[in-house]
């Protein structure tokens, strides 16, 4: 088994080597297994795909970190955790979620200007960089290499500013981020507007750009890492939905011919442990 320092130093090679790289989100340990077992290189956890296993709309701080640390020790791959806001608005104290992710068995940990207050979603500009400020010093002082990435998450919650959406990720970028990230960004000419001011790895997230874009138009557009948050959660969802509705409309389970053979699963399970 990899030691967190390893995984680290892999994490980081991976930002640093030529072309795009995709982060898949899995849920729990058995979704992270069968991922590694495909060959996938690092790991994102993902708090929608937590807040679903839990059967909850929101999730709070401690049941992400159980997660992250389910994942990050459910096979040898790097994992970068969703830590949401922090947990926290005041900057010293969501900041440490970045240790307690570290903790878990994380390399690297994103945190968001997101408040949670619906009345007001974004945090000031101001307040926001003083929370990547206090972020950067916790991961700094780690005895490993761990990334920091800063969201903005403006296009999430209405805000389709992208003057004021680059503004904080330049902002982010200088504070010491080590990636950025602006969730919601849908077309290529906005992305490619958007990762043309940053120096710095840019994060896409694939659940909210325009599915029809590949790995390679993506990377040409100088994104670094791809993930894809909430959304495979969100598809296995719609699946067990598909076949709960036959059930109980059709009175028949005819889904049963897509059912994944518990062999290859098996054997999946056994190979994503092994990495």
């Amino acid at each position: 088994m990899r030691t967190q320092l390893d995984k680290a130093k892999a994490f980081r090679a991976l930002h640093a080597r030529d072309g795009a790289f995709i982060i898949p989100n899995p849920w729990d340990a058995g979704t992270a297994r069968l991922l590694a077992a495909m060959g996938f290189e690092a790991l994102a956890t993902t708090s929608l795909g937590v807040a679903n296993t839990l059967g909850s709309a929101g999730v709070n701080l401690e049941a992400i970190l159980q997660n992250c640390r389910a994942i990050a020790g459910s096979t040898d791959l790097p994992v970068n955790a969703d830590l949401e806001n922090g947990g926290a608005n005041e900057p010293k104290a969501a900041s440490q979620a970045i240790r307690l992710a570290a903790e878990a068995g994380a390399v690297g940990g994103s945190i968001e200007d997101m408040t949670g207050d619906p009345r007001n979603p974004i945090y000031d500009f101001t307040l926001a960089v003083e929370r990547v400020q206090a972020a950067v010093e916790v991961a700094r002082a780690l005895p490993f290499p761990f990334m920091l990435t800063a969201r903005a998450e403006n296009f999430l919650y209405g805000r389709t500013d992208i003057d004021d959406t680059i503004r904080r990720l330049q902002a982010f970028e200088a504070a010491g981020a080590d990636v950025l990230y602006a969730p919601g960004l849908h077309d290529l000419a906005t992305i490619k507007t958007v990762v043309s001011a940053l120096k710095k790895p840019f994060n896409l997230v694939m659940g909210f750009a325009d599915p029809t874009l590949t790995v390679p138009q993506l990377s040409a557009a100088g994104v670094k890492r791809i993930s894809v948050g909430g959304a495979m959660a969100r598809v296995a969802l719609a699946a067990f939905l598909k076949c709960a509705r036959e059930m109980k409309e059709q009175q028949s389970f005819t889904w049963v011919r897509e059912m994944a053979p518990m062999k290859d699963v098996r054997a999946a399970f056994a190979a994503g442990a092994g990495t």
